[in-house]
């Protein structure tokens, strides 16, 4: 919410204390407002490569909501994506957002779909790592995507 204060917009901008995302009544999380704008920032780049919008409404009045389908949606698609990703890089910079958006549909009562999808789906391979790197088994690699998830949801006000 806003507090309200006087002075220049930059000023009032820096005065807000934090955002909401909310799922009808529930808050799903509670961010300042440089958590939120880097989150809503990525929540873009996603939608752009799965090629799928995420549910995640405009944030308006420093609230935003979250349409519980095609949240749904983006989250499978998501997991999805990221399990084919073997570009170590790619991994990387993927994995924070992952791990965000799965507290997000944990916090929503969301199933994730954890089966692999296959590797074809997606039109074969591109963006292949160079040298290549060993591939974590199935169980390794949710595993650890799930315990990521966990630690960080501790650090995600509601």
């Amino acid at each position: 919410m806003l507090a309200t204060l006087a002075g220049t917009p930059a000023q009032q901008k820096e005065a807000a204390l934090s955002q909401y995302y909310d799922m009808g009544d529930q808050t799903l999380w509670n961010p300042s407002n440089g958590a939120s704008r880097l989150f809503i920032s990525q929540v873009s780049v996603y939608q752009a490569e799965l090629g799928l919008p995420s549910g995640i409404g405009p944030m308006q009045a420093d609230e935003c909501q979250i349409d519980p389908l095609l949240f749904n949606e983006f989250v499978d698609a998501l997991i999805a994506w990221h399990r084919r990703k073997s570009h170590v890089v790619m991994t990387a910079l993927s994995e924070g957002f992952v791990a965000t958006v799965l507290v997000l549909a944990e916090r929503a009562g969301i199933e994730v779909d954890w089966l692999p999808t296959g590797s074809a789906e997606d039109g074969g391979l591109n963006d292949v790592q160079v040298p290549a790197v060993p591939v974590a088994s199935e169980d390794v690699w949710a595993t650890a995507l799930r315990d990521k998830s966990r630690e960080l949801g501790r650090f995600m006000a509601v």
